[in-house]
């Protein structure tokens, strides 16, 4: 792909109103948004519509790392009008409850728990009723119970491979929160026909040159099987290749190879040994020398990927590890191999030149932030439309809020390596040096030596992920913080404790009322 700068074009002092969104690019992130735009803003003849086109490479496939979601795709389906059954019939989807995370605080066959779990749930809290977690440090809960497990009964749930809701609980609903996994190329297969639908324009063509105009902003792309195309506003979904917003328009990218060192992948699609074999509900994430397994259970088969620095592994020995983990499935089976350029734009929107997806940055897929900044970027841009053509404002306000995001999430994803007792290789040595820890995480750690997490350590438009799940993570991975003073505060330990005993004995009866995750899923398939 080529860029051109025509002689000085005419500049107008009265923008001209966005009437045509150009999405270059299609997958996940061009179909999500394309859809998302069409219901929020309209599409159609009218003049208050806009025209939505997604012009897409048939040459290009999709990446889709990980099969993982973040409970705010449940919102995102809603929005655009797809019904959760047919969500799990198309894309092969299941539900996930959280993530089991094995062998992150010590090495395998160290003394001590060997996994914890971050649920989606959120810790148990009676009308009016204490806190929970400051009572759990105080070791208040039944004995050797992790947060997680004596806060909400959702781990409970999920170990005995239970579904978070029952088959007459409405779409999208259910006594537990959740997510869900599914395949990523089936997804995004789902929503270009659905986006079609709502009047989505579609068109199938390689874009081979940008043209700039004077101004710095796209004047029109150039493809090979459609020629000239312009539009008002182009979206940037071209993933890595940033096409658009890198390419063309040169905005700097930001690395985080110096806070997180993991840069390749390796993934196989691994069937069952069994038709009717269990689904776990969560993710299974299994640390190892030099990175992590991610084990996903879909309807036929399970998705496993091996994420490593190759820094500290080379790719041979990475498939190794990958193969061990698998066992004898993964004989004949050949890994699909990923590099992963972690890291953010400095700007996200630049001129009339919005980045969304892959363009935009990436994180890697530990807590699955992939398709939840994609909902993100989706919801701000459908927001702070710029109906009239006045650029600048809603640019300042999305760049702002996407890459605060960005490095929340990034410091979020940190955590989990930077607390780990492991000392057996380089890579997790690394992880715990002080200097690859970003200044603001260092902060909030101090702070957590003397007193839990709280709601105000958090900016919630800038955050994806709840204080929960950073109290959840912080205890997974057995955190000391001592509270000081404020133990002289909890005067309401009797309540606590009821409340942990009655977690313990709604668990029980929630295995009792929920289905099993398989059998959930089969009712999925048969309903229409």
């Amino acid at each position: 792909m080529s860029i051109s700068s025509p002689a000085a074009m005419a500049h107008s002092a009265t923008p001209r109103p966005v009437q045509h969104v150009m999405i270059v690019g299609g997958g996940s992130a061009g179909w999500l948004t394309a859809a998302f735009l069409a219901r929020t803003l309209g599409t159609g003849a009218d003049a208050q519509s806009v025209r939505i086109t997604v012009v897409e490479s048939p040459d290009i496939g999709i990446i889709g790392v990980g099969e993982g979601s973040f409970p705010s795709i449940r919102g995102t389906l809603a929005a655009i009008g797809i019904d959760e059954a047919r969500f799990v019939r198309e894309c092969d989807a299941t539900f996930k409850q959280g993530i089991r995370f094995n062998d992150w605080v010590r090495a395998p066959g160290s003394a001590g728990n060997d996994h914890y779990f971050h649920p989606f749930s959120l810790p148990s809290q009676r009308p009016g009723g204490p806190e929970l977690l400051p009572y759990w440090l105080q070791g208040m809960a039944p004995a050797g119970k992790g947060f997680a497990a004596a806060a909400t009964m959702q781990k409970t749930v999920a170990d005995a491979c239970h579904a978070p809701k029952r088959p007459t609980d409405a779409d999208f609903m259910g006594p537990l929160n959740y997510a869900y996994h599914f395949d990523a190329g089936k997804f995004a297969t789902l929503l270009a026909t659905h986006a079609r639908t709502l009047g989505v324009q579609h068109i199938a063509a390689t874009v081979e040159r940008v043209e700039l105009g004077a101004d710095g902003a796209i004047a029109a792309v150039h493809t090979a099987q459609a020629g000239r195309l312009m539009a008002d506003l182009y979206v940037d979904c071209t993933g890595f290749r940033a096409s658009l917003i890198g390419a063309a328009m040169g905005t700097e990218f930001h690395s985080l190879s110096d806070t997180l060192f993991v840069d390749r992948a390796l993934a196989m699609q691994v069937p069952y040994a069994q038709a009717d074999a269990p689904i776990p509900s969560y993710t299974i994430s299994s640390a190892h020398a030099a990175g992590w397994t991610w084990d996903i259970g879909l309807q036929q088969r399970r998705g496993i990927g091996y994420v490593y620095s190759s820094r500290h592994m080379d790719a041979a020995r990475a498939e190794q590890v990958l193969r061990d983990y698998i066992g004898p499935a993964a004989n004949g089976l050949e890994p699909r191999q990923l590099t992963l350029n972690l890291g953010y734009r400095k700007q996200h929107w630049v001129h009339n030149c919005v980045a969304i997806g892959l363009s935009g940055g990436f994180i890697e897929p530990l807590e699955a932030s992939g398709i939840g900044l994609i909902e993100t970027a989706a919801y701000l841009l459908g927001y702070l439309f710029p109906h009239d053509g006045e650029l600048a404002a809603p640019a300042r306000l999305y760049n702002e809020m996407m890459t605060a995001r960005y490095e929340r999430i990034a410091d979020f994803v940190k955590l989990h390596y930077c607390l780990s007792q492991r000392q057996d290789s380089q890579f997790w040595i690394d992880n715990t040096d002080p200097a690859s820890i970003r200044p603001a995480l260092r902060d909030k750690l101090a702070m957590w030596r003397t007193r839990a997490p709280h709601r105000l350590d958090f900016v919630v438009d800038y955050e994806m992920y709840p204080p929960s799940s950073w109290q959840y993570v912080l205890y997974g991975m057995e955190y000391p913080t001592a509270l000081y003073a404020n133990a002289r505060t909890l005067g309401r330990a009797d309540e606590a404790r009821e409340e942990f005993r009655m977690i313990e004995q709604v668990a029980q009866r929630a295995l009792a009322d929920l289905p099993t995750h398989r059998a959930l899923i089969e009712h999925m398939l048969r309903k229409k």
